[in-house]
C-alpha cells in the first residue's frame, strides 16, 4: 500500500468511528483531501457535488462501488496523487450510507412539497366551491325568486273571487313555466336568452315587460359590456325589483340603466314607505355589492319615507 493510500485510509477510519450518523460529504472531502495532501477534493453523490479546496487545472477522478453498484465519485487535484485504490474500496460504504440520506431527504422534500400542494389544491377547490356556491345562491335569489314573488302577488291577487282566479289562471301557470325555465337555466349556469343574445337591455326588457308596476328607461344605455358586468348589473336590478315588490307591494318602480362617460350605472328607485327592517336593508345591500363588487361597481341604498332609491355604478 502507498504511503499517501495508507495515509488517507487512517484518516478516513477516524473521521468515520466517530460519527453517530451518516457521513457528511464536505467533511470527508476535506479528510481525503487533507490526509492524500490535495490541492483540492470534489465527492460527487446523488448527482450533487461537495468541495474541498482550490483544486486544480486537471483531476484526478475515480468511481466508488459498494456490492458492485456504483455509489457516487470522488476526483482529487493535482492529477499525480493517482487512483488510491485503498481508500476507494473503504468508501463504498460510506458513500451509500451518503446517497442513502441524500435521496430520503430529496424524498422528503418532494414529500413535504407534495403535501403542500394538496393541501393548497384542497383549499383552492374548497374556496372555488364556496364562491360557485354563493354565485348559484344569488343567481336563484336574484333571479327565480323574482318570478316567484310575482307568482305569489297574482294569487293573492286572485284569492278575491273565483272568478279572477279562472280568468287569472293562464297568466299563473305561465308564470310557473317561466320560473321552472329560470331555474333550470340556473342551475345549468345558463344565462336568460334575451341576456345572453341581445344583451343588457333586451335582457331587462324581457325580465321586466309583464310588470305593469315597472317602468324601464334604457334609452341612455347604447354601449355593450363583458358578460360578467352585464350579467351583474342584469341581476342586481332584478334584486333591487323583486325587494321593492317584497317591501313596498303596489309601490310604482322606476328602473333606470344608462351609460356615463366613464362608468355605467343603474337606478331603481320605488315611491313606498321605505325600510323599516334595518337588518332586511342591510341583507339586501350586502347580497348586491357582493354582486356589483366582483365587477369592480360600487352599490349605495337611500330609504326613506318618499321611498327606496337603490343606485349601482360599475366604472369603465
Amino acid at each position: 500500500m502507498r504511503t499517501r493510500d495508507k495515509k488517507a485510509l487512517e484518516a478516513l477510519s477516524a473521521y468515520l468511528s466517530q460519527l453517530s450518523g451518516a457521513p457528511k460529504p464536505e467533511e470527508l472531502a476535506a479528510v481525503i483531501g487533507t490526509s492524500t495532501g490535495a490541492t483540492g477534493c470534489v465527492v460527487s453523490v446523488a448527482d450533487q457535488q461537495f468541495h474541498w479546496g482550490a483544486g486544480a487545472t486537471r483531476w484526478s477522478q475515480h468511481e466508488v462501488h459498494f456490492g458492485g453498484v456504483p455509489q457516487g465519485s470522488i476526483a482529487v487535484a493535482p492529477e499525480t496523487i493517482g487512483p488510491l485504490p485503498t481508500v476507494l474500496e473503504a468508501l463504498g460504504a460510506p458513500m451509500l450510507a451518503i446517497r442513502l440520506s441524500l435521496e430520503t431527504e430529496r424524498l422528503r422534500r418532494e414529500g413535504d412539497a407534495a403535501a403542500r400542494e394538496l393541501l393548497d389544491h384542497r383549499w383552492r377547490v374548497t374556496v372555488e366551491m364556496e364562491q360557485e356556491r354563493r354565485s348559484l345562491e344569488r343567481d336563484l335569489h336574484d333571479g327565480a325568486q323574482h318570478h316567484l314573488v310575482a307568482l305569489r302577488m297574482m294569487m293573492s291577487l286572485a284569492e278575491s273571487s273565483h272568478d279572477a282566479i279562472h280568468d287569472r289562471l293562464p297568466t299563473l301557470l305561465t308564470r310557473l313555466d317561466t320560473a321552472e325555465r329560470v331555474l333550470v337555466d340556473t342551475a345549468a349556469g345558463v344565462l336568460p336568452l334575451a341576456l345572453a343574445t341581445g344583451g343588457l337591455a333586451a335582457g331587462l326588457t324581457a325580465e321586466l315587460a309583464d310588470h305593469a308596476d315597472v317602468t324601464l328607461d334604457i334609452s341612455q344605455l347604447r354601449r355593450t359590456y363583458s358578460s360578467a358586468v352585464e350579467a351583474a348589473v342584469y341581476f342586481a336590478v332584478l334584486e333591487a325589483v323583486n325587494n321593492a315588490h317584497k317591501h313596498a307591494p303596489g309601490a310604482g318602480i322606476q328602473v333606470t340603466v344608462r351609460d356615463v362617460v366613464d362608468a355605467l350605472e343603474f337606478v331603481v328607485a320605488d315611491t313606498g314607505p321605505g325600510f323599516t327592517d334595518e337588518a332586511a336593508l342591510k341583507s339586501g345591500l350586502h347580497n348586491m355589492r357582493s354582486r356589483i363588487g366582483v365587477v369592480g361597481g360600487e352599490v349605495r341604498i337611500d330609504s326613506s319615507s318618499d321611498g327606496t332609491i337603490i343606485s349601482g355604478r360599475i366604472p369603465l
